[in-house]
């Protein structure tokens, strides 16, 4: 028969005893949660931190196998030398609500029909309610040449705790040629990641005097450099302030490490390629929803849980709920969206839990700090339909130090502090009481 194991210090004995255990490492057996998050990641620690707070101990379990948690949207200033790796970074038992039950293990199948779950370990666990926070998996192997191209000088990216310290060692080594920056077709996260480190790549070089030996490259599968018209009439005037070239349609296919060619696709005609030589490569990866969830039964065509997006709830199965990167809801998937989506979709779990209706209505609002440089940030936000959704009453169009303060050292703050014990909800009341009231 399968036994309890949950490690601390010492091991316990007993499920009871281990549930008031700050931290549980490893809680194995077949078991049952009033609700049961799949994922540890943005998404999976503030909405089980909110659940666990409201139902108590022993009540939630959060399943995830990864021994560390990450500030992903820090990435971008560790990859350009501003911030040190060390500060995206704690270990899951530090994030783990202390209220939870951390199964340190992985999901391989999911059974919602009968309400529970296959741990990678075999065992099942069951549930009342699931929250599906499982993220978006990063596909470098669709990239022909790597992930390979990594071990060889100036092949980089910024998405991976692997690969991004490669990023300042390849503009410390950088000496002349191409810099390219690549975007993926979607779907991704952080879509303005790929461009932020090649504006911090630009200054950089400038400040070490080998911009004028660099030719900085943005080679993008999108249409244009962003989606939200008000902000990409921004940044197309940065991109020409700092002399970078942009080619719109192309999407990075293969890399040739031997001869530093990069192999591009173009979108409107995938026969037509181009190689563009570098001397550095910032790769921006395709990505996917993960084989487990595109084989749950609970997404849609596209392989994301398929949920409504106002309300966070699956459409077939009422007592199944996803949010982030791995949910269907269509916004850019960022852990500003996450701020938003863990504190409705919570209220709305909780209100079924009681026998009540899914109230709290989501509007899409996300945020993508763009920096543009290593003082400079333009703070854009959004909803479903791309309008501006900004929280201060100025132009966040324009490039400010204060709004690359906020992205650096505040935002960072929130999320440890507060967004991951559940008490962040995203600017909205802010954005109020800012605007006087006069804002959504």
């Amino acid at each position: 028969m399968a036994h309890l194991h949950c490690i601390r210090n010492t091991v316990q004995a007993s499920h009871k005893l281990a549930r008031h255990t700050p931290f549980i490492f490893a809680c194995r057996g077949n078991a049952s949660y009033e609700v049961l998050v799949a994922g540890g990641g943005t998404g999976g620690i503030s909405s089980g931190a909110r659940l666990a707070n409201k139902l108590g101990e022993g009540k939630v379990a959060i399943v995830e196998p990864a021994d560390n948690h990450y500030y992903q949207p820090l990435w971008t200033l560790v990859g350009a030398g501003a911030k040190p790796m060390s500060s995206s970074q704690k270990s899951m038992k530090e994030v783990i609500p202390p209220k939870a039950t951390w199964i340190k293990d992985s999901i391989q199948q999911f059974d919602p029909d009968n309400n529970q779950v296959i741990l990678g370990n075999g065992e099942k666990v069951s549930y009342k309610y699931l929250v599906v926070a499982l993220g978006i998996k990063l596909q470098f192997d669709r990239i022909k040449g790597l992930p390979e191209a990594f071990d060889t000088p100036g092949v980089c990216s910024n998405y991976s705790a692997q690969t991004v310290g490669k990023t300042l060692e390849a503009l410390q080594d950088f000496t002349e040629g191409n810099a390219i920056f690549t975007f993926p077709t979607p779907p991704l996260k952080c879509p303005g990641a790929p461009q932020k480190i090649m504006y911090l790549a630009d200054e950089y070089l400038r400040k070490h005097g080998k911009r004028d030996k660099a030719t900085i490259m943005f080679n993008s599968a999108g249409p244009s450099i962003f989606a939200v018209k008000k902000y990409a009439e921004s940044l197309t005037k940065v991109v020409a302030s700092k002399d970078i070239v942009t080619n719109f349609g192309l999407n990075l296919i293969e890399v040739k490490p031997e001869t530093k060619e990069a192999i591009f696709q173009k979108v409107a005609n995938p026969k037509e390629l181009v190689t563009c030589q570098y001397e550095m490569l910032h790769v921006s990866p395709p990505m996917s929803p993960h084989e487990v969830v595109k084989t749950s039964g609970l997404s849609d065509a596209a392989g994301f849980v398929e949920v409504n997006k106002e309300t966070m709830q699956h459409v077939r199965y009422p007592n199944v709920f996803s949010l982030g990167d791995c949910s269907s809801v269509p916004t850019s998937k960022t852990a500003a969206a996450i701020a938003s989506q863990n504190a409705i979709l919570s209220k709305n779990l909780l209100s079924v839990m009681s026998g009540g209706q899914c109230t709290p209505l989501y509007d899409g609002y996300t945020s993508c700090p763009l920096i543009t440089g290593y003082s400079k940030c333009i703070l854009a936000e959004f909803d479903f339909d791309l309008a501006p959704l900004e929280t201060f009453p100025l132009d966040q169009g324009k490039q400010r130090r204060s709004m690359y303060h906020m992205k650096a050292d505040v935002m960072p703050a929130i999320y440890w502090d507060m967004m991951l014990k559940g008490r962040w909800s995203g600017p909205k009341q802010f954005r109020k009481a800012m605007h006087l009231g006069m804002s959504r």
